[in-house]
Order: structure tokens, then C-alpha cells, then sequence
């Protein structure tokens, strides 16, 4: 009888738990260095990062402004607990101030991460308000602690729950696949914001405290709302005095073509959370920015907030120096040149490609949905499924073929760096076409 011998371990599968995997499965390149839009492995091969990472390194690998100012803090400060005041971090705070949609300026509370930004923007929202409900929506992620993960409104909430009290999920819109059984934008925003407003009505507005939403959906699909919904939602929370919280982990820092997506939407919201690309994530960092009005309540009353890495120096040098070169290489509004890229090239691989069932994005921030029929949208995999189906083999593929994308289930994301050339983004979406075609083959 032949027996099949099981596949040697790797030392990283021996002693590294690697995130949202089942560990036995893992067949991951082991990245040794990165230069701009490339990552190379331990066998020099490259990868042309079309994801950007985790969507966050917005100014490509390496970029040497970024680098030195690393070093120039490394050799001056590596640590100060954050009571102590610090110039850099003043300095990265003030400079946010500047780049902030509210004219009245802002203050920031600085997190390790995105999820304890969320967490942190919940739990001052509800110390300055009085009230404990935050309005979330489904399809959403926030972070995955237990805090950030009840906010979060899709499968990877469910390890959390029961999570931590008064978070109430509600629907956006979603032009491509409704949940409000409609085609029309226009009526597909009214109905979003009905859904809405008898949501607060059952939950009783006077107790709710804030509402979190990405202003583009991220690692849900790159959804991109229809035109009237933020500005809806806004006029909803100010009418209830709902503190209203961007999450722009991921479309901060000229992802959507400008500082943040508040200004591209033209929508203004109370509390903005950050982190990824305000160091273009070489080092963690994320941070709650707080419009001057509201922040002004922590003049006389405890900010009950705190992290043993709040504003840490490495970090602040890090952000001094990413903030240095997105302003030094316009690459704040870049975003919007990569966007028409985007839409000539991503718009003839869905006239190519029939399993392409929509393609749908805003500045460098793109997504391809994958469908078994475009007639009917039936997903390729199963949205939040038992399994990703084909998608690992599919981003596997495109590894193969030297090309980095970042999927879950049915989406790809197509997000590269603000440094990304149009003739790199063509070679790479070229690649995504010939792995698909060969997917598309009876």
C-alpha cells in the first residue's frame, strides 16, 4: 500500500501563528527585502505589491524619506512613556491638525493600530456624550480585539461574540448587490437612509453615543457608496447629536486622491480613526483624531484612555517622515491620476474577462468582484462561507507569476502604492487577466 508522506514543516509554520489561516495550509513565500512596488523573496524572486501590503504601504517599500527619519529618531529617542510631552509627536499632531477636514483644527489620541483607534473613538465618543449605543454597519471591518470586532459587521465578528455590549449593526447601501432591492443609485440611497432613521427610532436615538462607518468600505469589497448617503448620514447624526466616526485605516492618506476620504466626499464627520498609512506601515501606528469641539470636553474632564506605546518615538519618526514625503511628492492627490489608470485598465479586463462581474473603486483604491454569471451575480465563492473556495489558488497564481494581490472570497484588491507607474499597474492587472482566463478555461 502507498502511503502519502505529509509535507515537512516549515520552521515559520513550526513556530509563527500566521493570521486568519488554518496553519497546515499555508504555502506563503518567505519575503526577505522590498524596494518601491516590489517585494523579493529569500531566492531574490519579485513580487509587484499590488495590494500595498494590507493596504498601507502607501508610499512604497522603502521610500528613504521614511527610512531616515526612522534612523534620525533612532539615535536621538527610542522610548518615552507618553505622558511625557515630545516634540516629534507634537510636531505629527500638528502637522495632522493641518491636513484635517475641520477648519476649527483637531487634536489626536495615538494608538498602536487601527482596531485600538476604533476602540479608543467608541469609548470617548460615549465618555462625551453620556450615552452607551454605537450604530455600526454589516459588511464592515474595525479590527478584530474584542472591542473592535463586535464593530465589525461581518464573519470575522463571530469569535467575539458575544462582544461588548450596546453595538447595533445596521445596512448601506451597495450599488452592485442591494440590500434595499433596487438598481437605482438615487433610490438605493433613500431607502439606505429610511433603513437608517428606523433603526435609530427602534434603538432610541437619545442613547446613541456615535456611529462608526468606513467612507468607502475596505476589505469588504471597495464599496463605494452612491452619491447623497454620507451626506445623509451625517445630516441624520448631527439632527440626533450622534457623534459620527470615519474609520479611514485604510482610505487615509491619499488612498481616494486626497488626505482623507472626508474631503474627497466632501462630508465631515467628528472623530477620524487612522493608522497604515500615516507610516506608510513601516512602523505600527494609529491614532484617533478628534475635531477641536469635541476634544476641548478632555480639558476638564480624564481622558480615560491609555497605551504603554501611545505616541511612541519610533513611531512619530516614522510619521514625521511619511507626512514629509507624501507632501513633498503630491502624492496626497496622486491617488486621482492612478483612479483614471484604474478605470481604463480594470475596465477592459472586465470587457475581457467574464468571470469579472463588477469593477468598482476611487483613487488608488480598487476592487475586482468575481462571478460564476453576470446575469444572475452569483459569486464565484460564497461571500463569508465555510471556505475561500478557488481564491487562495487564484492568489497563489498570480504569486507564481511574480504579481502580490491581497482577496477575500469573491473580491480581489487592487490597491498598489501612490508610487506605482502606470506601465507596473498595466504589467500586473495584464497578469490578473491571464490567471483568470486560464480559471475561465472549460
Amino acid at each position: 500500500m502507498v502511503t502519502t508522506q505529509p509535507k515537512p514543516r516549515s520552521a515559520h509554520t513550526r513556530y509563527v501563528l500566521t493570521p486568519w489561516s488554518a496553519q497546515a495550509v499555508l504555502d506563503m513565500p518567505t519575503i526577505d527585502h522590498a524596494q518601491g512596488c516590489y517585494l523579493y523573496d529569500t531566492d531574490g524572486k519579485p513580487y509587484l505589491d499590488l495590494s500595498a501590503g494590507l493596504v498601507a504601504v502607501n508610499l512604497g517599500h522603502n521610500h528613504p524619506t521614511v527610512v531616515r527619519s526612522i534612523a534620525e529618531q533612532t539615535a536621538k529617542l527610542c522610548y518615552a512613556a507618553p505622558s511625557f510631552f515630545n516634540d516629534t509627536r507634537t510636531h505629527v499632531a500638528e502637522e495632522l491638525s493641518r491636513l484635517a477636514p475641520w477648519s476649527e483644527g483637531a487634536r489626536t489620541f495615538f494608538t498602536t493600530g487601527g482596531g485600538e483607534a476604533n476602540e479608543d473613538a467608541v469609548k470617548m465618543s460615549r465618555m462625551v456624550s453620556g450615552r452607551h449605543k454605537v450604530l455600526a454597519t454589516y459588511r464592515s471591518f474595525h479590527g478584530s480585539a474584542p472591542g473592535a470586532g463586535t464593530l465589525s459587521g461581518e464573519n470575522r465578528r463571530w469569535p467575539n461574540e458575544p462582544g461588548i455590549p450596546g453595538i447595533v449593526h445596521f445596512f448601506a447601501p451597495f450599488p452592485y448587490r442591494s440590500p434595499f432591492n433596487t438598481t437605482d443609485p438615487a433610490q438605493e440611497t433613500r431607502r439606505a437612509l429610511d433603513h437608517l432613521e428606523l433603526v435609530l427610532t427602534y434603538e432610541d436615538a437619545s442613547k446613541v453615543a456615535a456611529l462608526i462607518i468606513e467612507p468607502v468600505v475596505g476589505s469588504n469589497g471597495v464599496i463605494v457608496y452612491p452619491p447623497g448617503y454620507l451626506e445623509g448620514v451625517r445630516e441624520l447624526c448631527t439632527r440626533h447629536n450622534i457623534l459620527l466616526i470615519f474609520d479611514e485605516v485604510m482610505t487615509g492618506f491619499g488612498r481616494t486622491g486626497a488626505p482623507f476620504a472626508a474631503q474627497r466626499f466632501g462630508v465631515t464627520p467628528d472623530l477620524i480613526t487612522i493608522a497604515k498609512g500615516c507610516t506608510s506601515a513601516y512602523v505600527p501606528l494609529g491614532g484617533v483624531m478628534v475635531r477641536e469641539r469635541v476634544a476641548a470636553y478632555f480639558d476638564d474632564h480624564v481622558l480615560s484612555c491609555g497605551h504603554t506605546y501611545s505616541g511612541h518615538p519610533l513611531a512619530m519618526g516614522a510619521a514625521r517622515g511619511a507626512l514629509q514625503a507624501y507632501r513633498e511628492g503630491g502624492l496626497f492627490e496622486r491617488g486621482r491620476e492612478i483612479e483614471r489608470w484604474m478605470n481604463e485598465l480594470l475596465g477592459s479586463l472586465r470587457d475581457q474577462v467574464p468571470l469579472v462581474g463588477d469593477v468598482r473603486g476611487l483613487g488608488a483604491f480598487f476592487a475586482i468582484e468575481l462571478v460564476k454569471d453576470r446575469s444572475t451575480r452569483e459569486p464565484l465563492i460564497a461571500w463569508q462561507g465555510a471556505n475561500q473556495g478557488i481564491m487562495p489558488t487564484l492568489l497563489k497564481s498570480l504569486r507564481d507569476r511574480g504579481v502580490y494581490v491581497f482577496g477575500r472570497y469573491n473580491v480581489m484588491l487592487i490597491t498598489p502604492p501612490l508610487t506605482i507607474s502606470r506601465d507596473e499597474l498595466a504589467a500586473g492587472v495584464q497578469e490578473i487577466a491571464n490567471v483568470l482566463h486560464e480559471v475561465a478555461k472549460p
